[in-house]
């Protein structure tokens, strides 16, 4: 597990330079970009969501595509669409920003669901299909989205079905004392150094290194006994009187496949059972529906999953 540990560390470090704090978000952005995953990213303005998003993609020098979600966008907009040419009499395919390896869907909720729906195919099949062709994306896409939790004017709540092609949903915090000081220290002596080469921040990692993390990190075996406590933990939302729909079987074998790459950057060779419970909110937050009587409650998910985790019996 040295190539997954090693790569990890790079990419930390690297992003690290521009990045203060979010430690957590880079290691949920690795976490996915090995079990070829996607990750959500929520957060009032100025968290450094779309910031990290650009760093990350940077550092592992990917084919990088961004699109700025608005109320007017439309499918093809995102996809592409057919034009004819005339000169050649025939219709030409033109390729929207969705045919990159790295997307950054930046404020993906101030768009309607219908735009937001262009995405699902991409997400779940890496395919986009135009005028009845499939066309294949790389197996490397990846989409890095986020979202603003506190405007309300202008915002489509993302439907279930696509939330939950997400393997993470991360909730951006604000920094401590100590982490704001460094980023008014350094960014404020910089203002306007708001792209990643003027930190220093360039490609470090090469395909063949991510290639070969990836497949390091799905080969780490999960014993049976994990197997059973992630099945435990999905099936126990579906039970949870505070819960009016549980999690997917799809989002059990998202969770097992990221516990795999969680051990493969502590540089274990097993799966061990924190793995899944140190993973267990970002990945079952966006994918769970409250009860009518503990949304009136006043409730919160990230309460809820929390009691859900210490409900199941870890295998010892």
């Amino acid at each position: 597990m040295t190539i997954v540990q090693d790569l990890g560390g790079r990419i930390r470090e690297a992003v690290g330079r521009a990045v203060v704090g979010q430690g957590d978000a880079v290691e949920l952005m690795l976490v996915a970009m090995l079990s070829s995953g996607h990750i959500l990213l929520e957060g009032p303005p100025g968290t450094s969501k779309t910031f990290l998003a650009q760093c990350f993609a940077a550092v592992l020098g990917l084919d990088y595509g961004r699109i700025q979600f608005t109320p007017d966008l439309m499918p093809g907009d995102i996809m592409g669409s057919s034009l004819f040419d005339f000169q050649t009499s025939s219709f030409r395919l033109t390729k929207g920003p969705l045919f990159c390896e790295l997307l950054l869907a930046d404020e993906i909720n101030r768009t309607p669901p219908r735009t937001q729906a262009a995405l699902l195919e991409a997400m779940q099949e890496r395919a986009v299909t135009l005028d009845g062709e499939t066309h294949k994306l790389s197996d490397r896409f990846m989409v890095i989205a986020t979202q603003n939790p506190i405007e309300q004017q202008g915002v489509y709540p993302l439907p279930e079905a696509q939330l939950d092609r997400f393997l993470f949903k991360h909730v951006m915090q604000w920094p401590d004392e100590a982490e704001e000081e460094r980023i008014v220290a350094t960014h404020g002596a910089r203002h306007g150094a708001q792209h990643p080469g003027d930190w220093g921040i360039g490609q470090l990692i090469s395909r063949a290194e991510i290639e070969a993390a990836s497949a390091a990190a799905i080969a780490v075996p999960m014993v049976e006994e994990v197997t059973r406590y992630v099945v435990r933990l999905i099936r126990a939302t579906r039970s949870a009187p505070d819960i009016a729909v549980g999690a997917s079987p799809r989002a059990g074998a998202m969770l097992a496949a990221a516990a795999r790459a969680r051990a493969a950057l502590d540089g274990r060779d097993y799966v061990i059972p924190d793995d899944v419970k140190a993973l267990a909110r970002p990945a079952l937050r966006h994918r769970l529906i409250l009860s009518p009587a503990a949304e009136i409650e006043g409730k919160l998910v990230d309460e809820v999953v929390d009691r859900l985790i210490e409900s199941v019996e870890v295998p010892r």
